[in-house]
């Protein structure tokens, strides 16, 4: 390889340092977060490494690559790398990243990854100089990917917090009754009732089954065999609604679903980890399908489809879903019919769903735009980064590159909340 870059070994650029234990009764929570094979696993109040640096998963999660920038607890499930001036901190995170540390295994009865072996993997690295500028292009466009992620998390605190206020803890009757000002837009302020009936709901609202308002696992046609966009539970989000890009797969047994669904995983653990998603993601007119352990939301009109992702989300309507589970140990699934009678407060004013549909659906049009926009950069950051850490692609022509192919990511220009 020419140029300013040298070849080396991990051991030699990046040793790995053993991380120490640190047991959950021994932890004083403060500000310092504690880092495992899994990523970060609580706090500390002191740091054993003080300067930023990377952690390696060990066990468990073999291989997993995890970057601090500020202070830290390594524990002993992982090995660790300390921020020192001879190597830039980020293009070692980004350098580990295109290594396969999950293959490199050691032979015992327990996963884990061989120091041994990934130390003697030969490497080729450039000048300091140039490892900062690769840091650079590729942090950029991290960068960029975690403000879309904190928009959309921002975003979905909103739109659930307005269905908290609208449908569990019914703000506007109770503010009317309290004689505060309006906080809506007048023609949604006015579809509220002036006050709460005996059963401290809305006046002329009904306590309803969930089934009135939504479908359960609705039918599609999907032959067996036809290739169709495919979401398995892996690709379920714990937290947001935004899935994983679906993978094409040919139909053979599984939950179908459209854009405007959500997906609500039924079985432990995944129900209490909050796997559950509102679908987006699919081309236009297009059927997808998942695991046979998926719940499938569908709102009937005029309730819009959002509504059914906030239900799911919501903290007593996940109690309920959990209370309904039956099975063996470790096998526990919801059950449809018990989730489907979960009673919830519905307005007669049909109005009243029109307008809550102006507020929310613009809220994930854009959580969609953001999530999309993620997805191209994430594919232009995974393209640069084994060309610019092998030096296949230098940093002049990267830049040039990235600036073209950012030209290409979905309302670049465009404002978002």
């Amino acid at each position: 390889m020419g140029g300013e870059w040298k070849a080396t070994t991990v051991g030699d650029f990046c040793p790995f340092i053993y991380g120490k234990a640190l047991p959950e009764r021994s932890r004083k929570p403060g500000v310092f977060p504690v880092i495992s094979s899994a990523g970060i696993s609580g706090s500390h109040n002191e740091p054993l490494v003080k300067t930023g640096g990377i952690v390696i998963g060990r066990k468990g999660t073999v291989g997993s690559v995890t970057l601090s920038k500020s202070a830290f607890w390594p524990i002993d499930t992982a090995f660790y790398i300390p921020d020192e001036p001879q190597r830039d901190l980020q293009f070692t995170y980004y350098l580990l990243k295109t290594l396969g540390l999950d293959r490199m295994n050691s032979d015992s009865a327990v996963p884990g990854l061989n120091r041994d072996n990934a130390h003697a993997r030969e490497i080729f690295v450039p000048s300091l100089s140039e490892q900062r500028a690769i840091a650079h292009i590729l942090g950029t466009l991290d960068d960029k990917i975690e403000l879309n992620r904190r928009r959309n998390q921002t975003l979905e605190a909103m739109a659930r917090a307005l269905f908290k206020d609208w449908f569990v803890d019914f703000g506007p009757v109770r503010a009317k009754m309290e004689g505060r000002e309006p906080y809506l837009p007048v023609d949604a302020w006015q579809l509220f009732p002036d006050s709460l009936d005996d059963e401290a709901k809305p006046e002329g609202w009904e306590m309803v089954p969930a089934s009135e308002l939504i479908e359960f696992n609705p039918s599609e046609p999907l032959r067996k065999g036809t290739p169709a966009p495919y979401l398995d539970m892996a690709s379920l989000p714990t937290s947001g609604s935004w899935p994983e890009p679906p993978i094409m797969r040919n139909f053979g047994s599984g939950m179908r679903f459209r854009n405007g669904d959500t997906l609500l995983a039924r079985i432990t653990p995944c129900l209490e980890n909050g796997k559950t998603a509102f679908v987006q993601c699919l081309p236009d007119d297009t059927v997808g399908w998942g695991s046979t352990e998926y719940i499938v939301m569908r709102p009937k009109s005029p309730v819009p489809a959002e509504y059914a992702y906030l239900l799911a989300r919501d903290d007593y309507f996940r109690e309920h879903a959990i209370r309904s589970m039956t099975g063996t140990s470790g096998r526990q699934r919801a059950q449809r019919d018990s989730v489907a009678a979960f009673k919830l407060a519905s307005p007669l004013d049909e109005n009243l769903w029109h307008a809550f549909a102006r507020q929310i659906t613009p809220i994930f049009d854009s959580i969609k735009s953001n999530a999309k926009a993620s997805e191209t950069l994430s594919a232009l950051r995974d393209t640069l980064l084994p060309k610019l850490i092998s030096g296949e692609l230098r940093v002049a022509d990267a830049e040039q590159f990235l600036e073209r192919a950012e030209d290409n990511v979905p309302n670049k220009k465009r404002s978002l909340p």
